[in-house]
């Protein structure tokens, strides 16, 4: 297996500049123009959880990888606002699915009569197969409704030849099943008996939710279990098919993509997100040569383009640290160095005095119960002239030592964390960790 730094890494897809490859792929971008790259008749089946049309908004805290961000699903407009925007996707996807392929579209009652209307028009009514509904618990339960516990997931093909396997997707005979038992006997006088591999499934499925302890959960606001996308996956496609989710999130479906032998495209708009699937796939090995990530920012113009959160996220996780779990009430720290642990502050402009006297005051409120010396780093786009003067005065006289990284050297990879900061009066090193910033780390 090789490591999430030796990821190969390409620039931002380009219009037109979509090649299909023995590598897996995943792009970080707005899904239309990713798709529109792509050729028509080019996937096998395609799963989508777009956002819900449920006027919330999430926060985000995504489980290990200790990042924090608001996940928006606000539409200003109203629903034919969210419905034109989906149609835009939709059209996409119609054209890169092939002829035998067939689309899952996951919804809630929020919109679906809309998207289903929708839908028909797009792929035809006879190509509607399934409304599925997946049945689940947990949560409250309400009082003056029946309460909501369900999604449904829209399933269409494309023509009336596509891939539906029942043999792969079968369930046990319920323990009350007479013919499970015995078999049938007709009227003719054969005997039916029950398959071994067990009954066909019906558009009802009841699968929990993921459990909060659940070695698959991440945190993200919207995942879904594993076990909804294996039978999703399995149903309509076959090993070495092409899967694309053109929301994938936290990449449940490519997760499950990769272990049942297929191939995958997986796009999201989030920086973040992508670093979240990389690590999930990370995890069952499948990074290395099989993977290739593009669309991350590589330029300083597409860095200052992120949103802040993404940006402090990207930005830790290029200098192999860890994000705070917090996204407010942090005490100015946003991450944590590699090894050593030292604390991280990331802007996304210019620093200045106030922003180093800021992060020194913190420092201290980090430390105050530690024998370690108060240290850290400051991330910006690059520093005054006061906000170097303060570093030396802090060193100097608050025998605090913080060292200012400018944000082009962690882009470029400039930036070593083998460097040290050294206490001038007795030489004693204060910083230092043994690990190098990758360019190529996600």
């Amino acid at each position: 297996m090789m490591a999430k730094s030796d990821i190969p890494m390409i620039p931002y897809l380009k219009k037109g500049e979509f090649k299909l490859k023995e590598q897996n792929q995943l792009f970080c971008g707005e899904n239309t123009e990713v798709l529109s790259g792509m050729p028509d008749n080019l996937v096998d089946l395609i799963y989508i959880d777009p956002p819900f049309f449920s006027q919330r908004n999430y926060e985000l805290i995504w489980g290990d990888e200790a990042e924090i961000r608001s996940f928006e699903d606000r539409w200003d407009g109203g629903i034919q606002v969210y419905i034109d925007w989906m149609r835009d996707r939709i059209l996409h996807l119609h054209r890169v699915l092939k002829p035998t392929g067939s689309i899952y579209l996951h919804c809630d009652w929020h919109a679906s009569h809309y998207l289903k209307v929708m839908l028909d028009e797009i792929f035809g009514p006879r190509n509607f197969l399934n409304e599925i509904i997946w049945h689940y618990t947990g949560g409250g339960r309400s009082k003056t409704t029946f309460s909501r516990k369900h999604d449904t997931i829209f399933l269409y093909s494309k023509s009336d030849s596509h891939t539906f396997n029942t043999d792969a997707i079968r369930v046990p005979y319920k323990d009350t099943s007479g013919y499970a038992k015995t078999g049938i006997v007709a009227k003719s006088g054969k005997r039916y008996m029950p398959n071994p591999e067990g009954t066909l499934m019906d558009d009802v499925w009841d699968i929990p939710i993921i459990n909060p302890m659940a070695k698959e959960r991440t945190g993200y606001p919207t995942q879904k279990p594993e076990k909804l996308l294996e039978r999703i996956i399995k149903a309509s496609s076959n090993e070495g098919d092409i899967i694309l989710d053109a929301f994938c999130g936290c990449g449940t479906a490519l997760v499950v993509a990769q272990k049942l032998n297929r191939r995958w495209l997986g796009i999201d708009i989030s920086p973040s997100a992508i670093v979240l699937v990389s690590s999930r796939l990370g995890k069952i090995e499948a990074l290395g040569p099989g993977i290739e990530i593009s669309g991350l920012p590589g330029t300083m113009r597409e860095l200052q383009r992120m949103t802040p959160y993404d940006f402090q996220y990207w930005a830790i996780n290029r200098m192999l640290g860890a994000p705070s779990p917090r996204k407010s009430g942090d005490m100015g720290i946003d991450g944590l160095s590699c090894l050593n642990n030292y604390p991280i502050q990331v802007k996304q402009n210019s620093a200045g005095r106030n922003v180093v006297d800021n992060f020194a005051q913190a420092l201290r409120r980090h430390y105050q119960n530690s024998k370690r010396p108060v240290a850290g780093f400051i991330v910006a786009l690059d520093f005054t002239k006061g906000a170097k003067e303060e570093v030396v005065r802090t060193r100097n006289k608050d025998k605090i030592y913080i060292e200012l990284i400018n944000i082009e050297d962690v882009l470029t990879g400039k930036f070593n964390t083998t460097q040290k900061i050294v206490d001038d009066d007795d030489q004693t090193t204060i910083l230092s960790t043994t690990q190098k910033v990758n360019m190529r780390k996600v």
